[in-house]
């Protein structure tokens, strides 16, 4: 990890955002418990999370650009995320994050980053 670069740089820039958001997405798809939360054409989802995380990350901010105030507790308000379900797409990033060669000190910087966002979507209490 390059203390130089922005997150988003240092997994790769579009080119490898793209491959994450993908290999990411084909997991969740797969999962027990989050693949029924999403659309069975997953294509949309996975633009926006492109914009999302290249901008999250420190890269082009792609969704401010072109949907507003990312806002992204109350875009997801009507998904029930538990704290389970938070856990379990970190895990399916974790898992991406592995798949994608990331080194081990990024993915840990990257998923404590992302721990905040992910916790802080729940909107239900366990199952």
């Amino acid at each position: 990890m390059n203390p130089n670069e922005s997150l988003y740089d240092s997994l790769g820039g579009a080119e490898g955002l793209h491959r994450l958001v993908t290999v990411f997405y084909a997991k969740v798809q797969l999962h027990p418990q989050l693949g029924p939360l999403f659309p069975e054409d997953i294509t949309p989802v996975l633009e926006k999370q492109y914009q999302f995380l290249s901008q999250f990350f420190g890269g082009p901010a792609l969704y401010s650009e072109l949907h507003g105030h990312p806002m992204m507790r109350a875009r997801h308000m009507h998904v029930p995320i538990t704290p389970d379900r938070a856990e379990d797409w970190l895990a399916c990033m974790k898992e991406a994050l592995e798949e994608t060669g990331v080194e081990e000190s990024l993915r840990t910087f990257v998923l404590s980053r992302l721990a905040g966002p992910a916790h802080h979507f729940v909107n239900m209490p366990h199952e």
